[in-house]
């Protein structure tokens, strides 16, 4: 049965019965957690070490001292300057709490020139840095591994311009995508980019590892949206790259350096970034399906049906879907009166400028998949609240998550017809009772796949049967380690399984001609580190 928030649904024709369309929604019954996994969680609970969990070696860096201490508080305010321990765990740990460093000193620039003071400073004495903005990648690449200088972006948050006619925003790196957003959305205007996180990432950090998110289907990457930027080498130089046109054609495209370089090219400090119209209509399909093959019929068909009005197409699984409702106790519209959930759902969003047309569209388009029985069951939306209800099932899976404990967390790539089948293989190859779940949603509409095996607590003989096993695999089904997390410090013994030989030695050369000293961001991205001069 199709529920529709509509009145334009209220004689729709459904498999040939005339039916009425209810406006409430089934609540899923919350159920809580069983009593061997409430034992394990502990919410305070610091993880292990970085440097001790994964065995690294510290490279050839200064330690800090009190005369480099002094320096920078002669050069930023006492309160943006902190050496409190339990203040700087704060910025040593990631979100999800997977790793952890040891950095005893956390900087927060204002502007472009305190940080190329700070970073000239810090390549003369060969002092590590580890830039760093909302701090929400799942690849440890924005945490220290051991006592690297953190570099907050936090406090450069200034929007410097935005143009209303060209469609273009220039802001400091600092600025938080939600509110970002929201400012343009007083000019009819909006970022081409939407995360789970917009309401704590920085778009700093979303340029510096090309970050992708849930309407990169409708509006492509950051490397075609980011018109410009300014960034800071690791010797101190600005390079100002911040042109805001469009097509600018004259040598060498130097800002897709920085861009997805996760900062250890340098830090960027100053983004223009293209931005489209504000849709006037938008409509979401949530839909209930029973295998993956018919979320693959659905995602082909909503392409050709749906066109130039579809902005998204996700795929959540039923695991995926029961982090959301019994961990964060949010309602499943589609579940049934015994509580029973579908195998696989897809949310659609359609963004357009006619709110007729696009209802037109969209509900033609859940007829057909629905009387060919490639959907068992939907609901659809154009009321704002029901929208973004439907829509934090899917962007809180990543948070509902972490109430179970440790998260071995993936974000991979891999050609559609083997979307899923990763996720299959490991529940086959781990069949231990310590596993809480193991689930898969993600981006069906550009082949990015979020898989998440959560366990009470680390386990290392758990984390040897998933690493490089999962990697590996996905190599050989010529999909990617990372879709749009980057490489970070996890990753970088896997990199050579997505990037050719000849590719990483490039990567080699410019992290040596820009960073010679190495102090960028240090065991990231590239493997191992102590291999600069």
């Amino acid at each position: 049965m199709i529920k529709r928030h509509n009145p334009i649904f209220q004689k729709m024709q459904v498999r040939g019965v005339l039916q009425k369309c209810s406006t409430l929604w089934a609540s899923k019954v919350h159920q809580g957690y069983p009593n061997r996994i409430l034992r394990y969680l502990s919410t305070n609970a610091k993880p292990e070490l970085t440097a001790i969990r994964y065995k690294t070696q510290r490279g050839p860096y200064s330690t800090i001292t009190d005369e480099h201490v002094n320096f920078f508080e002669g050069l930023l305010d006492a309160n943006r300057i902190i050496t409190d321990p339990e203040e700087c765990d704060g910025y040593n740990i990631d979100f999800a709490k997977t790793v952890r460093g040891k950095s005893r000193l956390v900087l927060k620039p204002k502007r472009t020139e305190e940080v190329s003071a700070i970073l000239r400073y810090c390549n003369e004495n060969r002092l590590a840095v580890c830039p760093q903005s909302g701090n929400t990648g799942l690849v440890g690449g924005s945490t220290p591994v051991f006592d690297e200088i953190v570099l907050s972006m936090k406090l450069m948050n200034k929007i410097i311009e935005t143009n209303e006619m060209a469609g273009i925003l220039t802001c400091e790196a600092g600025c938080v995508l939600e509110d970002l957003d929201n400012h343009l959305a007083n000019f009819g205007l909006m970022m081409p980019l939407d995360l789970g996180a917009k309401g704590s990432c920085l778009i700093g950090g979303n340029v510096s590892t090309n970050a992708g998110g849930l309407r990169l289907l409708r509006y492509g990457n950051l490397h075609g949206n980011v018109l410009g930027l300014e960034a800071v080498k690791a010797n101190g130089d600005v390079v100002d790259c911040l042109s805001d046109l469009k097509k600018n054609n004259t040598g060498y495209h130097l800002k897709h350096l920085f861009i997805g370089s996760e900062g250890t090219l340098g830090v960027v400090t100053k983004v223009a970034i293209q931005c489209p119209p504000l849709p006037k209509a938008v409509n979401v399909a949530f839909l209930g399906l029973n295998s993956f093959d018919n979320v693959l019929k659905t995602y082909h068909l909503a392409k050709k049906e749906l066109a130039e009005i579809l902005s998204s197409c996700e795929m959540m699984d039923r695991l995926s879907i029961e982090v959301s409702t019994r961990n964060l106790g949010l309602q499943n519209p589609l579940a049934t009166s015994d509580g029973r959930d579908h195998d696989f759902y897809v949310l659609i969003e359609t963004s357009g400028s006619h709110m007729a047309h696009d209802e037109e569209k969209l509900t033609a388009f859940v007829e057909k998949v629905m009387e060919d029985n490639i959907v068992q069951d939907g609901t659809l939306t154009s009321d704002i609240t029901k929208i973004r209800n439907i829509w934090s099932l899917r962007e809180r899976i990543s948070e509902g998550v972490l109430h179970e404990g440790y998260v071995f967390k993936y974000d991979v790539s891999l050609p559609l017809p083997y979307f899923y089948k990763v996720v299959e293989v490991l529940r086959e190859r781990l069949r231990d009772p310590r596993i809480v779940r193991i689930s898969g949603y993600g981006h069906i509409g550009d082949g990015n796949i979020h898989i998440q095996v959560s366990i009470p607590k680390y386990y290392e003989d758990i984390a040897s049967q998933l690493e490089p096993f999962i990697f590996e695999y996905i190599s050989e089904l010529r999909g990617s380690v990372s879709a749009e997390h980057g490489i970070g410090f996890k990753k970088t013994k896997y990199l050579h399984l997505s990037r050719t030989p000849s590719e990483i030695e490039l990567m080699r050369q410019l992290k040596l001609t820009m960073d010679p000293r190495g102090i960028l961001n240090p065991y990231k991205v590239l493997y191992p580190i102590n291999s600069l001069s």
